[in-house]
């Protein structure tokens, strides 16, 4: 979903993807202190294929993934006691979860 693709209830236009359903991968960058706990979720989470995509930048970290999986992505990151500072979308980049 592109902003203006919907309206909200007061008419405003929607921005973001809240209703992106697909396995499109975006990149995003993960803000965190935790960096071995962080690299440790994220290495599970993502699995072999697409972790090879991850990168440890000073405070944080970029991976690509769909956006449904973020919040399931900043549960397994809370229960695990690490902190997230900020969580911000990319372009989307090549390729399918899948």
């Amino acid at each position: 979903m592109n902003s203006g693709d919907a309206d909200s209830p007061a008419g405003v236009p929607v921005t973001g993807t809240p209703l992106d359903y697909s396995e499109d991968l975006y990149g995003f960058y993960l803000e965190t202190v935790d960096v071995d706990g962080t690299n440790r979720v994220l290495r599970s989470f993502l699995g072999p294929r697409h972790a090879q995509r991850l990168r440890r930048l000073p405070n944080g970290f970029e991976f690509a993934a769909p956006i449904q999986c973020v919040p399931d992505l900043i549960r397994l990151l809370t229960q695990e006691n690490i902190a997230v500072y900020q969580v911000v979308r990319q372009a989307k980049v090549e390729g399918t979860w899948r």
